[in-house]
């Protein structure tokens, strides 16, 4: 078995030289501009301003501006139009001199006026004292996979349109056959709960594969959204839910969406804790948020980082909880369609919390009530 050799027990023979140790030699082998070579992630060295200071080969590669091109440029030059005039590059810089670094998944743009689906990480970097230097931002081109889940939620929705014909055809047929049976009879009752039950679960197959552009987006109150979220999931135990600050915050969202997104963390809620779940809706720099909270089992911390991607459950999960481990991953994927974020954090045995923020709607356009959200 081969071992480390031990440090040299003497002093070097030539005074003010110490010999390389093994380990040494592995580290000076390692060289500075590591950075530099790595191609499959834009790695971008942003100012406290926000302005690039270092650019590495994948960003090169992913966005289409060369070092000389880009350095000394802001890195809100990245983003949709739309989204530089919300602010938003500003608010993910705030996020992550705040809470240390910040992910955001969202179209960006490339020199060439090419957009790409891109997952980003920034991070704040710090002296001593503190103080914020700089931030390190991480992008990931993610376009592919995207068009790739594109496909697959497409050829999901054919299929649920193409369940709904032969299925809407047998309720039909069961409404004929009624009229020449007992209305009470027991075996037609139940083969109209199936197919009704086949025709609810081919609607919602459609419903979850649609995307929010398809869906369109009409203006809201998130207080009305999260409300329609509650009455969605715990009608019958309204009680349980304790609703503390409910702004009216105006939003332009696909509601139906950005409601099931809430829907899916009460369900988390009322799954893992048996006490009161605290809803709020209120106003951040960052947007309209939506925040969650209960005094349940909590979340490992090793799973924080993990616990949003599809099949992740965390280490606390059982058997006999239920669930495919992909409501938080859809709650993931509608927040990023609305170029928000969602943050979670947890205390085992204490709790979690949820707080879903998107971008707030422009005040020039008056919010219609739909009692539909309620």
């Amino acid at each position: 078995m081969s071992t480390v050799p031990d440090e040299p027990s003497t002093l070097p023979a030539t005074p003010g030289v110490i010999p390389d140790h093994p380990l040494t030699s592995i580290r000076r082998s390692i060289p500075r501009d590591w950075d530099e070579q790595v191609d499959l992630f834009a790695i971008v060295k942003l100012d406290s301003g926000g302005f690039v200071r270092g650019w590495n080969l994948g960003a090169e590669l992913i966005k289409g501006y060369t070092e000389d091109e880009i350095l000394g440029s802001h890195f809100s030059r990245f983003y949709r139009e739309e989204a530089q005039r919300r602010g938003v590059p500003d608010q993910l810089l705030a996020a992550a001199q705040r809470d240390g670094h910040v992910e955001d998944t969202g179209w960006r743009v490339r020199s060439d006026g090419t957009e790409f689906w891109a997952r980003v990480t920034i991070s704040a970097i710090r002296n001593d004292q503190g103080q914020v230097l700089g931030f390190v931002k991480i992008v990931r081109d993610l376009t592919s996979e995207k068009q790739a889940a594109d496909e697959r939620a497409s050829l999901q929705r054919t299929f649920a349109h193409d369940l709904l014909s032969p299925v809407t055809a047998l309720r039909g047929y069961l409404d004929l056959i009624a009229e020449e049976l007992p209305p009470d009879h027991r075996l037609l009752r139940l083969a109209g709960d199936a197919s009704d039950h086949i025709v609810a679960m081919a609607r919602a197959l459609m419903a979850d594969v649609t995307s929010s552009a398809e869906r369109g987006r009409r203006r809201a109150t998130l207080d009305l959204v999260a409300r329609g979220a509650v009455a969605l999931v715990l009608p019958g135990e309204l009680g349980r839910v304790r609703f503390g600050t409910m702004d009216a915050i105006p939003v332009r969202a696909d509601v139906l969406g950005l409601r099931r997104a809430i829907a899916n963390v009460l369900e988390n809620a009322a799954k893992y804790s048996d006490d009161v779940i605290e809803l709020d809706a209120f106003e951040t720099d960052e947007g309209a948020a939506v925040r969650v909270r209960d005094h349940g089992r909590g979340i490992h911390p090793d799973d924080l980082a993990t616990i949003v991607e599809e099949g992740r459950r965390g280490r606390f999960a059982v058997t006999t909880d239920g669930g495919q481990g992909i409501g938080l991953s859809s709650v993931h994927r509608v927040v990023a369609e609305h170029g928000g974020s969602l943050r979670i954090t947890s205390t085992p045995g204490e709790g979690t919390t949820v707080t879903l923020t998107i971008p707030r709607a422009d005040d020039d356009e008056p919010v219609v009530r739909d009692d539909s959200i309620d």
